[in-house]
C-alpha cells in the first residue's frame, strides 16, 4: 500500500477501533488504519516509521508476488503489512509478545494475515532454522543486540536477493584511509574520524537499556561488506539496501565457520575445530 492509501484520509475513526489501540497500547510504530484512526499520532519521531519508508518503499519491488519475505523486530506489523500488499508472503518475528499482539491485530484490520506467519523468536534463533527468505527487513533491531555481529552473521546467511539494514548511527560520513594495518604497534589509523567504528553504550541511551551500539556510517558498510553483502543503495534515514556479493563472501563461509558454528551452538560441526581452509588467523 502507499503511504497515502494507508493513510486512509478521506475515513472517519470508528469508537471501536478506537478503544481496541488503547486497550493494545502502548505503541511504538505509528499505525494508519483504513478507517483513518491513527495507533500513536503523537510520536516524538513523526509519522513513524511512514517516514521511513518514504524513502524505501520506492527502492523495492513493487510486485513482491511469489517472494518469501522476513520482517526482523516486526514491532507492530507496519512494514509487514506494506510488503504483505505488494504479494509477498511474510515472516513476522519479534521477542515481544506485546508487540506481536499489536501487528496481528493490525494485519487484519488490512486484511493480509493469509499471507503472514508469526513467530516470537529471538534474532539469534533463525541460527537453528533452515529457511531462507527472497527480503530481508533488518531494521531498527542491531543497535538493541548485545552480540550484533553474529546477529549480522546469521542474519545474511537467510538472505537470497536482497537485504534491508538499517541502524541508530553516529552522524558524519568523513572518508578514512582504510588500507590494511600490518604491525600492531602502529594503529594511529585508527584514530582517524572516519574509521569504521562502533561505540559501546555501557549504561542507557535515550532511556533506554538495550541500546548497547551505536555505528558510524562505515562501520555498517564495512561490517555488511565482512557477512557477504554489497550496499546497492545508501539512503537518506540510515537505509541500506543491500545484495549477496559472491565475489566477495562472508569469511564465516571462508576461513572462519568453525567459529560461527560453535557461536551459534552447532557444536557437532565445530567439534573438529577446523575452518574451512583448516586454519584460524591470529594476531601475533
Amino acid at each position: 500500500m502507499s503511504v497515502a492509501t494507508q493513510h486512509g484520509d478521506l475515513a472517519t475513526p470508528t469508537p471501536n477501533i478506537q478503544q481496541k489501540i488503547a486497550e493494545l497500547g502502548p505503541w511504538f510504530h505509528n499505525i494508519h488504519l483504513p478507517d483513518g484512526s491513527q495507533t500513536r499520532p503523537d510520536h516524538p519521531l513523526g509519522d513513524f516509521p511512514s517516514t521511513k519508508w518514504h524513502y524505501l518503499g520506492a527502492h523495492l519491488p513493487k510486485d513482491l508476488h511469489g517472494w518469501r519475505a522476513l520482517d526482523i523486530g516486526c514491532n507492530a506489523g507496519f512494514y509487514t503489512v506494506q510488503l504483505a500488499q505488494r504479494g509477498a508472503h511474510v515472516t513476522a518475528i519479534d521477542v515481544d509478545p506485546h508487540y506481536l499482539a499489536q501487528a496481528r491485530w493490525t494485519v487484519q484490520q488490512w486484511g493480509v494475515e493469509d499471507a503472514v506467519t508469526f513467530k516470537q523468536m529471538q534474532i539469534y534463533d533463525l541460527a537453528h532454522t533452515n529457511e531462507t527468505f527472497d527480503l530481508v527487513l533488518f531494521m531498527g533491531v542491531f543497535y538493541h543486540l548485545r552480540y550484533p555481529l553474529l546477529g549480522l552473521d546469521i542474519v545474511t546467511q537467510k538472505v537470497k536477493r536482497l537485504m534491508v539494514f538499517q541502524s541508530l548511527s553516529i552522524p558524519g560520513n568523513d572518508a578514512a584511509d582504510m588500507t590494511e594495518i600490518k604491525d600492531v604497534n602502529h594503529c594511529e589509523p585508527l584514530r582517524q574520524v572516519g574509521w569504521p567504528h562502533m561505540a559501546f553504550i555501557e549504561h542507557k541511551l535515550a532511556n533506554d537499556r538495550t541500546n548497547w551500539w551505536v555505528p558510524n556510517l562505515n562501520g555498517i558498510e564495512a561490517m555488511l561488506r565482512s557477512s557477504g553483502m554489497r550496499v546497492t543503495e545508501r539512503l537518506p534515514q540510515e537505509l541500506f539496501v543491500c545484495a549477496p556479493d559472491p565475489e566477495r563472501p562472508s569469511v564465516i563461509n571462508t576461513w572462519d565457520r568453525a567459529e560461527f558454528l560453535a557461536a551459534t551452538g552447532n557444536h557437532s560441526a565445530a567439534q573438529n575445530g577446523q575452518s574451512n581452509n583448516g586454519r584460524k588467523e591470529h594476531t601475533p
